[in-house]
């Protein structure tokens, strides 16, 4: 790992909260319609809420693990998709409006 890249992850690590707080509600929210279909079709939304209650206080852990491990995700994730799927791991509140979001398209 290259000196820059161990300076952008350590970067990461310790400044997360700050930058989701800099991050644009709607913004950060415009994946979930894609992320939906995409569990969906997969059979996975329900896992994916069943997690993502159960796991609450581990999703920060989750979000570090792929910033750490965005270096190897990039070639099939963009950078923003990482950062996104990070953020909304970070903030509980908003993994909450996720799961509430995923039931209210299990159930139409």
């Amino acid at each position: 790992m290259s000196y820059c890249s161990f300076v952008l992850l350590f970067h990461n690590l310790c400044y997360t909260h700050i930058k989701m707080e800099n991050d644009s509600l709607p913004e950060a929210r415009a994946s979930w319609l894609a992320w939906a279909e995409f569990l969906r079709r997969r059979g996975l939304d329900g896992l994916v809420v069943w997690a993502l209650e159960a796991a609450s206080p581990l999703t920060v852990l989750g979000a570090q693990a792929l910033y750490f491990g965005g270096l190897i995700l990039r070639p099939a994730f963009s950078n923003g998709q990482i950062e996104a799927l990070a953020g909304l791991l970070e903030d509980h509140s908003e993994a909450q409006a996720f799961v509430a979001f995923l039931r209210e398209e299990m159930s139409s």
